[in-house]
């Protein structure tokens, strides 16, 4: 039995968190939550949207299944994602993008995996205001985040099986930051002869994504293109409500949809819990209940097929409850 952290979020997050509560515990996986909110609630009530008490679960637990949080933009507190991923050194940000059958997309061949670097470049949020009419922020890339990274892609390509890696940057612009980055993974790639290692500019890799997205297996990117690159792929395959996510670090590992937290449809049971459920299978794989995680991901594959019990992003009728339902029918 594993202890796992679940963080039910806010908005939407409570009923996707239902949903794919039900459908793990109807496949038998073999989880014992510790339940721990967070969010703008949570921020009215104990000063914090993300208490210490749901760092120490974390960390005592070392694997979480999290929901979307509300963050106001421009204004109110700092993300909670962020706050995660800086306290528990959650440093590789893991973005699988597959076509899933039955959801139509304009490419059918889409299969790719994103390992984007989630502690430094521009997010490290190290920004001024020179005077009235300009501000800047520093860009930071370092030698251990960048071989950490390389390393967690080429270890992730070995392990699934996947041919290639490429590695992403604008170096013929940011020659010192992003030619750093470019170096370390270079210096990892020699260690793996059997992965084919390539390189690309972020550019030219956004407009082949478009036009031939077969052609790639994983990209492993510095944070800012990471972020940006991995939703363009989500698209790729049907949208946000499909693109599951996972923040993974030495010692924890976050598992969490892509999307926000939806609070205009909040509690009327029209939320697609298909990302968070992904997720889920993602965190079964990690914990070692392999079985189980097939086992989800098949039936969650046929309903999505068949298409006769959808949600309404997906081009159905079907409320959370009954595409939850549904799932659980199949298994």
């Amino acid at each position: 039995m594993q202890t796992v952290t679940l963080i039910p979020g806010d908005g939407i997050g409570p009923e996707i968190t239902e949903a794919a509560v039900k459908i793990l515990e109807a496949a038998n996986a073999q989880i014992e939550w510790d339940i721990q909110t967070a969010g703008a609630e949570v921020a009215e009530k104990e000063g914090s949207p993300l208490p210490d008490r749901v760092i120490e679960s974390v960390k005592r637990n070392r694997v979480a299944l999290k929901a979307p949080v509300t963050t106001p933009i421009g204004k109110g507190f700092r993300s909670v994602n962020v706050q995660l991923r800086k306290s528990l050194d959650l440093y590789a940000n893991l973005r699988p993008c597959k076509n899933i059958e039955g959801i139509k997309t304009r490419f059918d061949n889409v299969d790719i995996v994103i390992v984007r670097e989630n502690t430094e470049d521009l997010y490290a949020g190290i920004e001024r205001q020179i005077d009235k009419d300009s501000a800047e922020s520093i860009k930071i890339i370092t030698r251990k985040a960048s071989l950490r990274i390389a390393e967690f892609a080429f270890e992730y390509a070995v392990k699934n099986n996947r041919k290639t890696v490429h590695a992403v940057s604008k170096a013929n612009i940011c020659k010192l930051t992003d030619g750093l980055f470019l170096n370390c993974t270079r210096e990892i790639a020699e260690k793996y002869p059997e992965i084919e290692y390539k390189e690309i500019l972020v550019d030219n890799l956004c407009m082949q994504l478009v036009q031939n997205p077969e052609k790639f297996d994983v990209l492993v990117l510095p944070n800012l293109y990471g972020d940006i690159v991995s939703d363009l792929c989500a698209g790729l395959v049907g949208g946000l409500g499909i693109a599951q996510g996972a923040n993974i670090g030495e010692n924890a590992a976050v598992f969490e949809p892509v999307h926000g937290s939806a609070p205009d449809i909040k509690g009327q049971n029209r939320a697609n819990p298909t990302a968070l459920i992904l997720s889920a299978i993602e965190m079964l794989r990690y914990i070692n209940q392999n079985e189980t995680a097939a086992r989800v991901e098949k039936a969650l594959y046929t309903v999505i097929k068949e298409g006769k019990c959808l949600t309404q992003d997906l081009g159905g009728e079907a409320t959370t409850n009954e595409f939850c339902e549904e799932i659980i029918k199949f298994l």
